[in-house]
């Protein structure tokens, strides 16, 4: 029956996956949008090697978490445990659960240190050939004439322009797109895409997965955009996302994250959304969406404990 729950919770969250990708309501709460996200991303991991598990562990009969503790006690003093569990079916199950938990574990964790590794390199970088200026405090200017602007974030976190872009933007639109990027900053982006740029690892042949990892990425780029609005006009930031546009912009360093994300109509959907900003999403969607993002975060780990 675990197996069974599992396998529908993991079935649901890769059907919701599917129709969330063309969802147009996220653009009007893309925080919201983000932590829904996340909680499908997630379960979905959590479910789809559970019912591997739970199935493979069946014989146990104490569920996924309770099964494998039987198990590596059975291993570890040289029993068998129930005959059934060694049969066919429930082996190979029990080695594509394990081996999808291992990969998913494994590609996220070297995704973030190859992230890291990226970011110091480039600190060490910029360190040689950025500068300080009077004009923006606290920001690190590259002598560089193409139009660049991005943050790396961490403990020690940077904000970096290009000489370029401090002469393409007027002073209104350089104040907007500095904090865009320290809004990037302070809300740990970089730690949102984490997991799921590792799965685009994994299965880099899923167009959902594709277009998942795509749609997070505007969506960080919205919610930076909304909390840049707090300190600037809006459409000074719009202005200054056509003006990137049009002066062909640096590609932003491997590890950070830039003014300028995703694609060409992403970068449109964002200046219409910023022009001609639409309602904002009824706080009963927002509460149902929050309900639900924490109902399926919480419902896989459960389904972990319980016994068979």
């Amino acid at each position: 029956m675990t197996a069974a729950a599992l396998g529908a919770l993991a079935l649901v969250c890769a059907v919701g996956a599917w129709r969330f990708t063309t969802a147009r309501w996220t653009y009007r709460a893309p925080r919201t949008a983000i932590l829904l996200w996340q909680a499908v991303g997630i379960t979905w991991g959590l479910a789809t090697t559970g019912a591997l598990l739970a199935y493979a562990l069946q014989p146990y009969e104490r569920g996924v978490l309770g099964g494998l503790g039987a198990f590596a006690a059975s291993a570890a003093t040289g029993g068998y445990g129930p005959r059934d569990a060694y049969d066919l079916p429930h082996v190979l199950a029990f080695i594509a659960g394990v081996s999808l938990l291992v990969v998913l574990i494994t590609v996220t964790a070297a995704a973030a240190v190859q992230t890291i590794r990226a970011r110091r390199r480039h600190r060490a970088l910029l360190a040689l050939i950025s500068r300080d200026d009077p004009e923006v405090p606290g920001v690190r200017v590259v002598d560089h004439p193409g139009a660049a602007a991005y943050c790396l974030p961490g403990l020690r976190s940077q904000v970096v322009i290009s000489a370029g872009a401090l002469r393409l933007l007027s002073p209104d639109e350089l104040a907007a797109v500095l904090a865009h990027e320290s809004a990037h900053v302070r809300e740990r982006h970089d730690l949102v895409l984490l997991p799921f740029s590792a799965l685009r690892r994994v299965l880099p042949w899923s167009a959902v997965v594709r277009d998942t990892q795509a749609m997070v990425e505007l969506l960080i780029e919205m919610a930076a955009d909304d909390r840049a609005r707090r300190f600037c006009s809006p459409r000074r930031l719009a202005t200054a996302l056509l003006r990137f546009g049009t002066a062909e912009p640096v590609p932003t360093p491997h590890g950070a994250l830039g003014a300028i994300g995703g694609s060409h109509t992403g970068v449109m959907l964002r200046v219409e959304r910023l022009v001609t900003p639409g309602p904002a999403l009824p706080r009963r969607i927002r509460a149902l969406a929050l309900t639900l993002a924490v109902s399926l975060a919480v419902s896989a780990p459960l389904l972990w404990l319980l016994p068979h």
